[in-house]
């Protein structure tokens, strides 16, 4: 099974569908794709689509609905998950402070602009 995502006008996802292998040439990405989009345009759905992997082979990750399309880059990125947070050159978030190693887990608070605590309750 391959797995297509629709995009916007801003390259955002809007869907993601599944299009059995034999409706993409029976290949494996890239040569999959085209035949792919083909079939698409052929059920009426209108849009860009690009292939995504389920499995991350490929544009980095599995594209979900709200991700973005990086043309550029070949790349699906997830929203951010905070206004502070930045893009790295490997295409994930990170925070403006690295996550402390010992303890935890660890929570990011926006507001405070920094990792809290939460310890885990002892086991019964």
């Amino acid at each position: 099974m391959a797995h297509f995502a629709q995009l916007d006008e801003n390259n955002i996802v809007q869907q993601v569908i599944v299009v059995a292998d034999e409706n993409c040439g029976g290949g494996e990405y890239p040569s999959s794709e085209t035949p792919g989009q083909e079939f698409i345009a052929g059920l009426g759905l209108a849009g860009v689509w690009r292939q995504t992997s389920y499995n991350n082979n490929f544009r980095k990750r599995y594209a979900g609905i709200g991700y973005s399309y990086d043309e550029v880059n070949d790349v699906f990125i997830s929203p951010r998950p905070f206004p502070s947070w930045n893009l790295n050159s490997e295409f994930e978030w990170e925070a403006p402070i690295a996550m402390p190693t010992e303890g935890g887990p660890w929570a990011w608070n926006e507001e405070a602009g920094n990792w809290e605590e939460f310890p885990m309750p002892p086991a019964e």
